[in-house]
């Protein structure tokens, strides 16, 4: 293995690279002058060995001297009162006066020292920047704020950068999960190539130089060529450890990273901390090819301060992007409850319109398993293999949610459902019951623009010996498969909360169904009651008063007047048709109470027997009956369905007012479904009466409901088409009306479905 040595003499090699004391390099970078004091008599105890050019004596000569006495005496009074403020963060920068110049000093307290660095505000070979600082942040935040969105943000943030700072390229680095970096935006020189969307491995960053980024808000490298300056004496003599120099803003830099830059051409570069959550979210990072680029300390706290706004926005920015995106997706839950409301089928009710569940997580398929059944929607698995999944859900998943990127990871037995379902989100509304929804993604062989090989971070050593970083940044391509696009936290909510809302439903829908069941069967007894009164307490008083009136009819006739007699009959007819409502009602109350006996029987043979009990009523209207074909043979309760036929049939005779009267009877031949299975024969009794306006026609199948006078067509109680419908529905069929007022109706009934 080839080892290489910092500058400090301590060993770097590729498997130790990501374990660098880069926090206490004992060096420093030329543009600065850095000294180590003790306090409070301020006494130099290490110094940069460019000291000497300055104080007129060598850095070992400085050592052990005041530094007081090295300033010009106007300004040690000022300089000894900032040193000794608690928080010299506010005195930055002081004025330091020796003879022939007047440095910006930078100072700071860590582990037990006081640091100093000095700066030459304007260095020889530095352009002087004449930036209105305060106009510049209060233009940068106002853009900032006008941002429309994330990536705008980025953008503008990049921009104000660069304008700050005055750097060939400012771009906004955010790190991911795994610290890989991604270039999210960018503002640049027209020349350069672009970084913006590239990703970049987190051993690009190593953990402890994000530690320093985390402790120390920026870090400048003027000039990528430069010579480390060592600090004298390497060993700080009172604590007897290398000065920790992890807040010093002149602090040489691994010299990994400085070949890292030369491999980039880079020639300076300047780096700000961006912060979310006292988490390190990223970076403003900034780099110059067309020398060294020194910034003086007012750029460099103008920098600081941009990259504090960008830092306090970046939430909202990031937020609002996904609270837009809840909204959407709370809005069509919204939709997906209201059909659940008027949809008895939950299934049917979320499957109704695909668009709207798979939109509820952004999925290619889905399905809702319940009661043994699937119901898909959009590009989803095989029914089969859903079944299969469900079952491997209700051992595996963990919760009522459960959400993988990578099934065929996890399960791979279902690799094969890598093109439909590579990534499964699903919610279960009763795990014993097997009740589940299920939303879909397909594959996704993810691209990603890598600035270099994220697997080779480093190369191989170059030909001086030394440890170079890998030498190409061309765009490299990493595709991953057996993976969908991740699941969205808020996708996943919109799942769970979907999930809630169907358990309240069940919930409602049970507890309502109970309420109706007590109510059912407390209603059941009431009339069962009733029945028992309405035959033994009612008809047998109302038989005697028809008997009565009949007697007095045959005793008395004689000595009434006319008049008299007509009362008597009118009384008679009235209490008659009084006994034949409540027997009606007898009838209707008492049909599927007793179940019926279902057998297979000859539908001819029943018709057959209603037309032959019918033939004097038939004959008496003029009325034609035509069966076409024989009827089937079904399984039906005989009774039961000869009083169908013979309430329709009668009914078709009386309704009429034309010359020639005729009642058709057949069924239509049965019509295969998906599937294979059969559909039962639909039956009619077709007629050329009076027919029925359709405004009327969802009136004939209620109980006592007749939309002629009493006495017209022939009269009745209005219950006939009440008992076909409760006979029709006892056998698991429906009935339907089809008129054309004036030329007559036909009704068509199913015996089962």
């Amino acid at each position: 293995m080839t080892i290489s040595h910092d500058t400090a003499g301590h060993a770097v090699d590729l498997a130790n690279c990501d374990r660098e004391p880069i926090h206490i390099p004992g060096r420093v970078q030329p543009h600065g002058i850095l000294l180590a004091l003790s306090e409070p008599d301020l006494v130099i105890e290490q110094a940069s060995a460019n000291a000497a050019g300055h104080f007129g004596a060598a850095a070992e000569h400085l050592v052990g001297s005041r530094l007081l006495d090295h300033v010009h005496p106007d300004g040690r009074g000022p300089l000894r009162d900032a040193l000794s403020a608690p928080d010299l963060r506010d005195r930055n920068p002081l004025q330091l006066q020796l003879p022939g110049v007047t440095f910006d000093g930078v100072a700071h307290r860590h582990d037990g020292v006081l640091v100093l660095e000095l700066e030459n505000p304007r260095p020889p070979g530095t352009a002087a920047r004449a930036a209105d600082h305060s106009r510049a942040l209060q233009r940068a935040m106002t853009r900032l704020q006008d941002a429309g969105t994330f990536r705008e943000f980025c953008q503008v943030a990049a921009a104000e950068a660069r304008a700050i700072g005055g750097f060939d390229r400012a771009t906004i680095y955010r790190f991911d999960a795994a610290w890989n970096g991604e270039v999210v935006g960018e503002d640049k020189r027209a020349d350069l190539t672009p970084l913006d969307g590239l990703h970049f491995p987190a051993s690009d960053i190593p953990e402890q130089a994000r530690r320093l980024y985390h402790l120390n808000p920026y870090r400048l490298i003027a000039d990528v060529g430069y010579e480390p300056v060592p600090l004298v004496p390497e060993v700080n003599p009172r604590t007897g450890r290398p000065l920790d120099l992890s807040f010093a803003v002149s602090r040489s830099v691994s010299p990994v990273h400085v070949q890292y830059l030369k491999n980039m051409d880079a020639t300076a570069s300047m780096s700000v901390s961006l912060m979310r959550g006292g988490r390190l979210w990223g970076l403003i990072s900034c780099m110059h090819y067309s020398g060294a680029k020194y910034l003086p300390f007012a750029d460099r706290a103008a920098c600081q301060f941009l990259g504090t706004l960008v830092s306090v926005q970046i939430a909202v920015k990031e937020d609002s992007e996904g609270v837009e995106y809840r909204h959407r997706l709370q809005a069509v839950r919204e939709r997906l409850l209201q059909r659940m409301a008027e949809e008895p089928d939950l299934a049917r009710a979320l499957t109704g319109d695909p668009a709207d569940l798979l939109g509820l997580a952004a999925a290619e398929g889905a399905a809702v398993v319940s009661d043994g059944g699937c119901a898909a929607a959009g590009r989803a698995p095989a029914t089969e293999r859903i079944q299969e999944l469900v079952a491997w859900l209700r051992v595996h998943a963990d919760g009522d949610v459960f959400h993988t990127d990578s099934l065929s990871r996890l399960a791979p037995e279902f690799a094969d459902l890598k093109d439909v379902a590579s990534g499964v989100l699903a919610v279960t509304t009763s795990r014993a019951a097997g009740h589940w929804v299920l939303w879909f993604r397909p594959e996704v062989v993810q691209t990603v623009g890598w600035g270099g090989d994220p697997y080779k971070p480093v190369g191989e050593p170059g030909p001086t010996g030394r440890l170079s970083p890998r030498r190409s940044f061309e765009l490299w391509k990493e595709e991953v498969h057996n993976k969908s696009l991740p699941w969205q936290p808020a996708e996943v909510e919109a799942a769970r909360l979907l999930r809630d809302a169907v358990v309240a439903v069940v919930v409602r829908r049970a507890e309502e169904l109970t309420r109706l069941n007590t109510e059912l069967r407390r209603s059941n007894t009431d009339l069962d009651a009733f029945a028992y009164s309405a035959s033994h307490d009612l008809k047998e008083p109302l038989r005697g008063l028809s008997n009565y009136a009949t007697f007095l009819l045959e005793d008395y006739a004689g000595r009434l007047d006319a008049s008299g007699v007509d009362k008597l009959n009118t009384l008679v007819r009235l209490t008659r048709r009084m006994d034949d409502l409540i027997e009606s009602l007898l009838r209707f109350s008492r049909l599927g109470r007793d179940g019926g006996t279902f057998e297979p029987v000859a539908l001819d043979e029943v018709l057959r027997g209603v037309l032959d009990a019918l033939k004097g009523r038939l004959a008496e209207g003029r009325v034609a009956v035509r069966v076409p074909r024989p009827l089937p043979t079904v399984r039906c309760d005989r009774v039961q369905v000869g009083e169908v036929f013979s309430n329709l049939i009668v009914n078709a005779a009386k309704y009429t007012d034309k010359a020639e009267r005729w009642v058709e009877v057949g069924y239509d031949e049965p019509v295969g479904r998906p599937g294979g299975s059969a559909a039962p024969p639909v039956f009619y009794v077709r007629d050329n009466g009076i027919g029925i306006d359709e405004e009327h026609r969802h009136l004939i199948f209620r109980l006592f409901k007749r939309l002629h006078a009493r006495d017209e067509f022939g009269g009745g109680t209005g219950v006939g088409l009440a008992i076909v419908k409760k006979i029709v529905e006892h056998h698991g069929g429906t009935v339907w009306v089809d008129s054309r007022p004036g030329h007559g109706s036909t009704f068509h009934f199913t015996l089962g479905g």
